[in-house]
Order: structure tokens, then C-alpha cells, then sequence
């Protein structure tokens, strides 16, 4: 069991709260981490970088000089793969690197993310965050007062709020999401995971379900 201190958006401790990290994850698997956390990176990729080949290259397809009498060596086209500004001979195409792992071993990769987070001391949980229009220094100044400025965090709330969406996303490193849309990469990749009390309640209750 390891027990969260709770804090109000003005950085004062105001209670505890207990998770059982085994509850969420019963064991952490570092390859099922690793192989989930590639896919994400890899369903980002663009896949758009593109070559010529030589039959997208201008120019003529006329042979440059005649095959023999001349003295030089024999050449075709000035838009050979041997010559520069030529076309390439095997020429990079757009492709797409998207690929999806089982839809169990996702979720569970969430899981154990979570779980790792939470045994590294590493979540940081606010009692209540709401705002009644977005404000940008108001957030900022609320993870100023916890000590994450300038600390890569996510953070996750209890429901799709827009204030908040609208207030953070112009910090820097900052990322925010549902808990119901976090993803092992959005868990594993800042240093902090900054949650509310009411997510935290929403991952302990999808555990234990």
C-alpha cells in the first residue's frame, strides 16, 4: 500500500490518499512496457518522406551520345541513378508504419505504467482543479506552487474538462488528457504525473472492478 499526499492548487497538503500499485498492476512487465510504448512512437511516424526515381526526374529519355566513337565510356539517359541529378534507384516512398498490438495487452500496458508511477513516487495528486473560464497564469501558478515548473508532467482529470484544456495547453511540457484516455507513452514519458483525486478514484475503481 502506498499512501499520495493530496494538495490544493495553492501547494498545501490538505490530506492522504492510499493505493495498492498491486491492485492496478499486479506486475510491472518492462517488454510489454517497451513493445506498446514503440507502437505509439511508431503510429506517430508521418511515413511522407518521398525520392524521385528516375522516371519522376525531367528530362530527356534521349541517349546522351552514341554508343561507340566517340572515346567516352557508354551512357544512356541523363536521368540514370549513376549520374548526378538523376533519379534515385530505389527511391524512398510514402509508407505507413501504423501497426496495433491486442487491445488487452494495450490496457494492461496502461495499467502497469500507472502502477510504476504510482511505486515511484512519481504522481503528484491535486484534491480539486476547476476552473469557471480558462486562465493560463492560474494553472501555471498552481504547478508552480506544487514544484513542477519547468518538469514534464501529464495531467489527468476526471473528465474532458475544456477550461482546463484551454488553460494548459500553451505551458510548456505539459500534456492534458482524460484519465479515461491515458496511454502507457502519455503515462511513462514526463517525469510527473499530476492527477485529481477524482481520476485517482476512477483508475482505483477500474482496478478493482
Amino acid at each position: 500500500m502506498v499512501t499520495l499526499p493530496v494538495y490544493d492548487i495553492a501547494g498545501n497538503k490538505v490530506g492522504d490518499y492510499e493505493i495498492d500499485p498491486q491492485s492496478i498492476a499486479p506486475k510491472v512487465s518492462k517488454q510489454l512496457l517497451h513493445d506498446v510504448v514503440v507502437m505509439y512512437l511508431a503510429n506517430n511516424r508521418q511515413g511522407s518522406n518521398k525520392t524521385k526515381t528516375r522516371g519522376e526526374v525531367s528530362g530527356s529519355t534521349k541517349k546522351m551520345y552514341k554508343q561507340k566513337g566517340t572515346g567516352n565510356a557508354r551512357m544512356g539517359a541523363k536521368r540514370t541513378p549513376v549520374r548526378r541529378g538523376g533519379g534515385h534507384a530505389n527511391a524512398r516512398q510514402p509508407r505507413s508504419y501504423y501497426y496495433r498490438l491486442p487491445r488487452k495487452a494495450v490496457q494492461a500496458a496502461t495499467r502497469m505504467a500507472i502502477a510504476a508511477k504510482v511505486s515511484a513516487g512519481s504522481v503528484v495528486v491535486i484534491d480539486k482543479l476547476a476552473m469557471e473560464s480558462p486562465r493560463t497564469k492560474s494553472l501555471a501558478s498552481a504547478f508552480k506552487a506544487l514544484g513542477l515548473e519547468g518538469v514534464t508532467k501529464t495531467l489527468a482529470t476526471a473528465t474532458n474538462d475544456r477550461n482546463i484544456y484551454l488553460s494548459g495547453r500553451n505551458i510548456e511540457g505539459l500534456t492534458i488528457s482524460p484519465v479515461s484516455d491515458l496511454n502507457a507513452l502519455s503515462v511513462l514519458r514526463p517525469r510527473k504525473l499530476v492527477v485529481t483525486k477524482d481520476a485517482l478514484d476512477w483508475i482505483k475503481a477500474r482496478a478493482t472492478a
